[in-house]
């Protein structure tokens, strides 16, 4: 690539936030009643929809019941939800610092994550770092998941940039890979060593 990036698109989960623990997997499948291996492969059986707005959280965690062959009423619905939300909810605190620093150097930011809707509201009630994105693209309110194409293009639009102008962070190699393929410089976040990005990524 030649064109220098004018911008930094992050992932969220697995970059800046922290993905589920064992134990929040755990707690998950003990109040749904069912095995942990169960419970996964129904918990994101139908994930995708969810995180695109298509599926309301009431309809998404009954789709889970289905899938384990059970039945939940309100309450366990309800239940779901706030222990799911938890369970996403950790961030990496020195990433959080990397981003304050980019924004308060001017570095344009953006952030696009496959996301449901009950968890973006979350995240942008507690978080004030949220605001040095001067592009958010949450899934479930644009209707785009990575790694479709149009996820990344519609972030290119936002940010008024050509995609060979944007540089993208994610964790999930498939999506390092999906942006590349549309011309966006593209760094796979590895996180846990002092260079937490593959080929590097200092702060300008």
């Amino acid at each position: 690539m030649t064109a220098v990036p004018e911008a930094m698109l992050f992932d969220l989960f697995g970059v800046i936030a922290l993905t589920q623990s064992a134990e929040s997997e755990q707690a998950l499948a003990s109040i749904a009643g069912a095995p942990v291996d169960d419970f996964l492969d129904a918990y994101w059986r139908p994930r995708a929809p969810y995180d695109r707005g298509e599926l309301t959280a009431a309809d998404y965690w009954r789709q889970v019941a289905a899938d384990l062959g059970a039945v939940f009423d309100d309450d366990r619905v309800g239940a779901l939800v706030t222990a799911d939300v938890a369970s996403w909810a950790g961030v990496d605190e020195a990433m959080v610092a990397y981003v304050e620093r980019a924004a308060a150097s001017a570095v344009r930011l953006g952030l696009l994550s496959n996301i449901p809707e009950d968890l973006a509201a979350d995240f942008e009630r507690r978080h004030r770092w949220l605001r040095c994105f001067e592009v958010v693209a949450f899934s479930c309110r644009t209707g785009l998941a990575k790694p479709d194409p149009e996820a990344y293009l519609h972030c290119c639009r936002e940010f008024g940039l050509a995609p060979e102008r944007v540089l993208f962070i994610d964790d999930r190699t498939e999506n390092v890979r999906a942006a590349e393929r549309l011309g966006m410089a593209a760094r796979l976040f590895t996180g846990g060593s002092e260079d937490p990005f593959e080929g590097g990524l200092p702060l300008q």
